[in-house]
């Protein structure tokens, strides 16, 4: 099931009674002309960004952006059955089979 908010920014810094421009100052931004793109999703923050909000808030990235955590982890758990398709088809070496068994783990993990 797909969330239909990809991030919950606005809601925790409502929560927080925190303005985009006190959020802004929070994370380093001129305004809060950037915090309002991230929270109306035409923006993705980068890596630093998303640690500052975590902090803030003492929230984990799957709480904040649980929309697009949600996406994230669906196309890279494709991606990772079809690593073990094609690695299934090779000649089972040490190696092929420690790949093997890391990724299957991740597979199990999702169920």
């Amino acid at each position: 099931m797909s969330h239909e908010i990809p991030n919950y920014l606005r809601t925790y810094r409502k929560r927080a009674g925190l303005t985009q421009n006190e959020m802004a100052l929070l994370l380093g931004c001129r305004n809060g002309a950037k915090v309002s793109r991230y929270e109306h999703f035409s923006r993705l923050p980068n890596l630093q960004t998303v640690i500052a909000y975590q902090i803030i808030f003492r929230a984990s990235t799957q709480e904040l952006f649980e929309g697009i955590h949600e996406d994230v982890e669906r196309a890279t758990l494709k991606r990772v059955r079809a690593a073990v398709k094609k690695l299934s088809k090779r000649a089972l070496d040490l190696k092929t089979i420690r790949k093997l068994e890391i990724l299957r783990s991740l597979l199990i993990e999702e169920k």
